[in-house]
This record gives structure tokens, C-alpha cells and sequence, in this order.
């Protein structure tokens, strides 16, 4: 693995340190705000969001406005997509953070690949990724409905957030354009591997390796039944606690990401996730997740109101990162 004063980037540094240890913490849960009634309860809604972004990092939403039909719908085209064969996903390989990769994510705090597969959906580069209609129907259009009510969710939490960092209500709206072909936010399908028989009564390997985000904020959909997610809530990096995220369909997990975190002078929690294995006893088959990323169009400046980062284009930051993460040897 490389060392961590090889990368340029303090985020990259601190993850490079983390490891894979730290006990598990069972006492803690997360925020869950309720977003119903946003626009007559928006104060109340803002000031929740910007108090667990500042002491915890992760909270949870509830009647977020994303039906549980559409969830569903789109967990069920995931596992579609998945299922089929090597060779014809392979026909999409991801490039500029878009199309489908099989263990070819190496997390800096891992040195080894996270043990899954995706498929990356940023809209103004799909050209030639997508499934057909014979391969795969419905599945384009299934997608782009929940990427843009996945990005109408994040839109409104942003907002709040913008407020209170003395920015204009929807500043990072217009910083997550979609009608821009500078856009760059990413809907996500993920699908860990079933765990091998011969190794599940060890499991000497990461399912995902501990993290942050390279966004501004997640959206992160689970699947019931289907746990692993823990998270490192609070400002403690140097001996972390990992806290299970229990996987609820009704609910989508949110955190903050490293882009938000710098654009806030540090004042929001970028905070640490991974995904564990299963222990014994526990489901051992493939692990569903689908995230949406709201990351900053590319000729957006992070620049803070305090100065605390050098300005940096939307779109190197997140190159910086992908090299990270996605080098080899």
C-alpha cells in the first residue's frame, strides 16, 4: 500500500492512516430527520441537518419524498443488471467516473480491492454505456427517474446548508447543475459478492475498506436484510468507534462529504464508513446498496468563506481522488 505522505491531499493522508481496526460501538444511533412538510418546517428541518452534520457527520432521513415503490423498482433493476454476464458488462467499462468496474476499487486505508462490482451513472458521460433496450429494458429510463429524485432529495438538504454557511438558498443548486454538461453528480449501483464458502469461517479480508467521500453529500439506499454499513460518527479520527448502520428501506443514510467539509472550512463532519464482513451466523449472499453522489459540477470552486483550503475546481478534486483510488500496484 502506498505511504500516506505520497498523497497531496490531506483527506487522502488522514484515510491512508485508518486501517481497518477499531472496535465496533453498539450504544450510539444516528439522527433521523423527518423532511415532511419541508417547505413550512424548513428552519426546523435546517437547523436538525446542520446539527448532526456538525457533531456527527451521518444522519438518516425520513418521508424524504422518494417513494418506496421507486426504491424498490430500482434494487430490483440493479440485481437485473447485475446478473448479467461478465462478458456483456463488460462492454461498459467505467471511465470518468462513469460505467461498471469489478473489484477495481483500492481504498488508500485497505491497500487491497473493495469485494464488489459497480456501475456508475453520470449523466453527460454515459455515450455508449448504457444497456440496451434488448439486454436490459427499462433500465435507462428506471435509473435517470430515480437519479433525478435522488438529486431533488440532496438539492433540498443542500440548500439548508447553504444558509447557514452565508451562501445564497440554492448556491448549491446552481453548483450541481444537470442541464450542464459540466455536471458530475453520480448515481451509483453497487453489489458486493457473495461471500465464498471456504472463507466464511475466517473472513480474512474487507467487503468495503474505511472511507470518506469525495462529494459533497451522499445519499445512500439499502437493502433490508442486507446489513454491514458502520460509520465512525463524531470528530475522534485517531481511535474510532464504529457504529452499525442497521439497513431500513424507508430511510436513506446520508453523510457528509470532503468536497461540503472544505467548502464549510471543516466546520461539517466528513467522517469515516466501511463496509464490514459477516460475522458467522449472519446472511452471507451479495449485499445491494445504491448511492447518489452530489458532487459539484466540474467548473464549480470549492472555495470556503474562511480561506481554510487553496481554491480548487470541482473537477480536479474529484480526479485527485479517482487516481487514489482507483491506481494499481
Amino acid at each position: 500500500m502506498s505511504t500516506a505522505t505520497q498523497y497531496s491531499l490531506d483527506e487522502l493522508r488522514k484515510e491512508a492512516r485508518m486501517g481497518s481496526a477499531g472496535p465496533e460501538t453498539i450504544a450510539r444511533t444516528l439522527p433521523v430527520i423527518d423532511l415532511s412538510d419541508f417547505d413550512a418546517r424548513r428552519d426546523e428541518i435546517g437547523e436538525q441537518l446542520w446539527r448532526a452534520a456538525v457533531d456527527v457527520g451521518f444522519f438518516q432521513l425520513r418521508n424524504h419524498g422518494v417513494p418506496l415503490e421507486q426504491v424498490r423498482a430500482a434494487f430490483a433493476m440493479s440485481e437485473r443488471f447485475f446478473a448479467l454476464p461478465h462478458e456483456v458488462k463488460a462492454q461498459w467499462p467505467l471511465s470518468r467516473n462513469a460505467g461498471w468496474e469489478s473489484l477495481a476499487q483500492v481504498r488508500p486505508s485497505t491497500g487491497v480491492p473493495d469485494q464488489k462490482e459497480s456501475y456508475q451513472i453520470t449523466r453527460p458521460r454515459m455515450a455508449g454505456l448504457y444497456p440496451t433496450e434488448q439486454e436490459l429494458p427499462g433500465f435507462q429510463g428506471a435509473m435517470l427517474a430515480f437519479e433525478q429524485a435522488s438529486w431533488a432529495v440532496g438539492m433540498k438538504v443542500l440548500s439548508c446548508f447553504a444558509e447557514r454557511l452565508g451562501f445564497e438558498r440554492d448556491f448549491f443548486t446552481r453548483a450541481h447543475d444537470p442541464d450542464s454538461d459540466t455536471y458530475q453528480s453520480t448515481l451509483r449501483l453497487l453489489h458486493y459478492y457473495p461471500i465464498p464458502a471456504d472463507v466464511q469461517h475466517k473472513l480474512d479480508y474487507v467487503r468495503g475498506g474505511a472511507h470518506t467521500d469525495f462529494n459533497c453529500l451522499t445519499l445512500l439506499y439499502q437493502r433490508e436484510g442486507q446489513g454491514g454499513l458502520q460509520v465512525c460518527p463524531g470528530k475522534d479520527f485517531e481511535a474510532p468507534e464504529w457504529t452499525a448502520v442497521p439497513p431500513r428501506e424507508d430511510l436513506i443514510t446520508c453523510n457528509i462529504g470532503d468536497m461540503l467539509m472544505r467548502w464549510s472550512d471543516d466546520r461539517l463532519l466528513s467522517n469515516f464508513h466501511r463496509v464490514r464482513n459477516p460475522q458467522p451466523g449472519e446472511y452471507m449472499g451479495g449485499r445491494y446498496s445504491i448511492a447518489f453522489f452530489c458532487q459539484a459540477n466540474t467548473d464549480a470552486v470549492i472555495e470556503s468563506p474562511g480561506g481554510t483550503y487553496p481554491p480548487m475546481t470541482a473537477g480536479d478534486y474529484l480526479a485527485e481522488r479517482m487516481r487514489a483510488n482507483y491506481a494499481r500496484g
